[in-house]
């Protein structure tokens, strides 16, 4: 179908425990960039145990409740968990390594912009877009240029890490359409449990062939390494999946945006790291274009505004 034919999405808000659940579930997502710039170990190395970690702790899970689903699944749903799983991979293997090139609230509000390429992927797969949903995306692509624009002038270190973030928005876009298909027919556990196996696999052959050390590191390198997968997987996605199952998917997506700020507060107190002032226009009207489009999802779901990832 080239026009999506289906009911407008109530915003459904929160009881008092679902905010509550989302708040903490903001405060895990939002310190997951701040501590991987803080973790002195390779990038590709924080990415291979955050997922390492997380696939180990999801594969209990479903050898404990879903074996038999896991044993009777098709070859096409081992395909499609695998493919989401290669995109996990690239995104996390550009995204953690461009928070260690640019600032925090940099490289945060530029990964967000996977709900805009969502969209254009969408469109290329022939369905039509709100206006409001192409109104936030050229808002968002303006604020890119600004952001990049300042950077720019900051370093060319830091126009690297803005040019990796927006590759992770593009690759976490791509996860996302390749998982909204796998889990058509598999839970999530099982599908988390495959998606995260095959990108940890992923990350770590990326690791072998560039040389980088997955040990060695400090006691407090483990310790943030830790902190990440707990903040990010038990802290993050696990209470947002809780969340989803009462409050509508745009409300949640679109105080997940809360991240971006609040990674920038989180890096500016605990790392004393501040975006360059040029470059907060941009962050400001890249962060306006991602609330617009996440909200036009409520008129077309081809706008598909995901959990954040990181």
């Amino acid at each position: 179908m080239s026009r999506i034919e289906q009911p407008l999405e109530s915003l459904v808000l929160p009881s008092a425990r679902d905010a509550g659940l989302l708040a903490v579930a903001l405060a895990g997502v939002s310190a997951s960039g701040p501590m991987m710039a803080a973790t002195a170990a390779p990038a590709l190395a924080i990415a291979f145990w955050r997922n390492a970690l997380g696939a180990g702790g999801t594969g209990l899970v479903v050898g404990l409740r879903h074996r038999s689903e896991f044993a009777a699944l098709d070859r096409r749903g081992w395909a499609l968990a695998s493919v989401a799983g290669v995109f996990l991979a690239l995104h996390f293997g550009t995204w953690v390594p461009s928070v260690k090139l640019t600032s925090v609230a940099s490289a945060t509000a530029l990964v967000a912009t996977q709900s805009v390429f969502t969209g254009l992927i969408a469109a290329a797969a022939g369905r039509r877009l709100p206006r409001l949903a192409w109104l936030g995306m050229a808002l968002a692509i303006v604020g890119t240029a600004l952001i990049a624009g300042a950077d720019f002038a900051v370093s060319a270190r830091a126009l690297a890490g803005d040019g990796l973030a927006l590759l992770g928005g593009i690759f976490a876009a791509a996860y996302v359409t390749a998982g909204a298909s796998a889990r058509r027919g598999m839970s999530t556990a099982t599908y988390t449990t495959i998606c995260y196996g095959v990108c940890a696999l992923g990350l770590l052959a990326a690791c072998l062939a560039g040389g980088q050390p997955l040990g060695g590191f400090s006691g407090r390198a483990w310790v943030l390494i830790l902190a990440v997968t707990g903040c990010a997987q038990l802290l993050g996605h696990s209470l947002i999946n809780v969340v989803l199952r009462s409050v509508s998917a745009t409300f949640v997506s679109l105080t997940i945006l809360i991240e971006v700020p609040g990674a920038a507060l989180i890096a500016a107190v605990w790392l004393h790291q501040r975006p360059p002032a040029s470059a907060i226009p941009g962050l400001v009207l890249l962060l306006a274009g991602l609330v617009v489009v996440v909200r036009s999802r409520s008129r077309d779901r081809a706008v598909e505004p995901v959990p954040d990832l990181d």
